[in-house]
Parts: structure tokens; sequence; C-alpha cells
């Protein structure tokens, strides 16, 4: 435990990390394996990061878990994603009791199956008084789509006199967005070498630190992760100020 705690000497915590979970594919590709494995595989390094980050001192983690974009895959990769995902959410309310993990789900939940919305309402409502990591899975999320939704909600709201137009700061809009309640993220990962935000957390990451990393999702260990703080170390935030 000495070395584990000897290589974060020195170094500010970010409270909000978000991850894009990257490179699956290229993982199980690599292996001679079916895609499935690599998402097999990067489900269960998830758990393992979260353990993790708790132990570090990051009070809130997000991981991109399945976008809007993502339906556009093979008829069988979105079946096996979803069948996967429909294990970890069955699994996660234990793994949240274990580790005291408070754990949300962001996203569009009608396009998911009644059964997955039914975990998802159980995970949140099991977890909703541990005062561990804040762990935010994002499901069925793109960026666009929840200021959209969010937006839309407004508008509904304007029109029923609940919400009037001099009313809506930045504060204001946030608390309309999926992740109403969190903190920005003050890191945000992606893994694999791509080097892009693919519609994640577009209103939330506005000053936050960008760090990408060749290592692909399954292989991304806390080694991996303090090499990722000590970069957000080195960075100078500034906020638009001096």
């Amino acid at each position: 435990m000495g070395k584990e705690t000897d290589d974060l000497a020195g170094l500010v915590i970010p409270n909000h990390v978000a991850i894009i979970l990257d490179g699956n594919g290229r993982w199980a590709k690599k292996r001679f394996l079916p895609r499935s494995a690599g998402h097999s595989q990067g489900a269960k390094n998830v758990e393992q990061i979260c353990d993790d980050a708790g132990h570090m001192g990051i009070r809130y983690l997000t991981v991109y878990a399945f976008s809007t974009e993502n339906w556009k895959r093979s008829d069988s990769e979105v079946a096996t994603l979803m069948n996967l995902l429909r294990d970890y959410l069955k699994d996660c309310i234990r793994t949240a009791d274990k580790n005291n993990l408070r754990v949300r789900v962001i996203g569009e939940r009608s396009r998911l199956d009644a059964d997955m919305q039914e975990s998802i309402a159980r995970l949140e409502e099991a977890s909703a008084h541990n005062d561990g990591l804040n762990f935010t899975i994002a499901l069925n999320y793109g960026s666009r789509d929840e200021i959209r939704r969010a937006v839309t909600r407004m508008l509904e709201d304007c029109r029923d006199g609940k919400l009037t137009p001099e009313e809506v700061t930045e504060e204001k809009i946030s608390s309309y967005l999926d992740t109403a309640g969190l903190p920005d993220p003050d890191l945000l990962i992606r893994t694999s070498g791509e080097e892009r935000l693919s519609n994640y957390l577009l209103w939330q990451i506005a000053y936050s630190e960008l760090y990408f990393t060749d290592t692909l999702w399954p292989d991304f260990k806390r080694a991996d992760l303090v090499e990722a703080i000590k970069a957000y170390n080195q960075r100078e935030r500034r906020f638009g100020g001096r």
C-alpha cells in the first residue's frame, strides 16, 4: 500500500474524472478474439478502476458506456453490448453495496428494454444512500441529445409558466441536463489513441483538462490513471482568467 500512496505524493487529485472507454474491439482483435471478449474485459476493468479511483480520493467518476451513435453498429454487436450492459447493471447492485458506490445512469432511457430500465431504477435506488465514489454511467447517451431534451423541457416549463426567459442562466441550463447535481469534470480521459470527444459531456467539459492515451481500455490500469493525474497536475487551470 505504501508504494500506491507514494506515487500520488504531492499530487492534486481531481474531484471528477470522466472517461471515454475506447479500444475494446481492438484489444480483442490483437488477441484474435471476438469483439464480445473485448467488451466483456472492458466491463470487468470498469469495476477495478472504480475501486482504484475511490482509493485515490477521486469523488466522481463518469464513464461513457454506450452512445446514441453506437446503435449504428451491427445488430449482432449491439445485441452483445446490450446483453453485457444488462448483466452489468444487475451485478452493479452487488458491487455498489460492496464498494459503497453511489451509482447514477445518464442518457435517454426510453429506447432501452423495459427490464434494463427497471434495473437502472433499482440500482439508483439501492445505492442512493452510499457515500463513497459517485459513479455515473452514460448509457444511450449523447451530449447533443441531452441538450435537445433539456431545451425541450425548458420550453415546456416556459409554456406552463414555471420558467421565464430571464431565469435562463448557465446554472439553470445545467439543472435541466442529465448531470444535474454533479460537478463538471476536472479531467477527461480517452483511451485507445483517438483524440476526439465523440459527443460526450460537451456542455460539462467546457473547462476540463483533456488527456489522451494510446492504452486500450481493457489494459488501462491504476498506473495509467496515475499518469493521467500527473499530466493533470502539469496543467495551469485559469478558467479564462490570468
